[in-house]
């Protein structure tokens, strides 16, 4: 017997799962750069290849996602 708790959880576990398979399959919004939009090195072609629609060197990435 399953109680409104069960369910809540079960419907909470498909809407998440939906969300995350939008996400997943959602296009890519920015081309690939070759060079970084913050300090204007160039971005390895092994990054660019491993990150569809990179903007950022791998320092650049590093400093933005460490901020508070």
């Amino acid at each position: 017997m399953t109680d409104q708790f069960d369910r809540a959880q079960q419907l909470e576990e498909q809407h998440r799962a939906a969300a995350l398979s939008a996400h997943a399959n959602r296009p890519i919004e920015h081309s690939t750069r070759s060079h970084c939009q913050d300090c204007g090195d160039p971005i390895p072609e092994l990054r660019r290849q491993a990150v569809k629609g990179c903007l950022r060197c791998v320092t650049c990435q590093t400093l933005i996602e460490r901020k508070p």
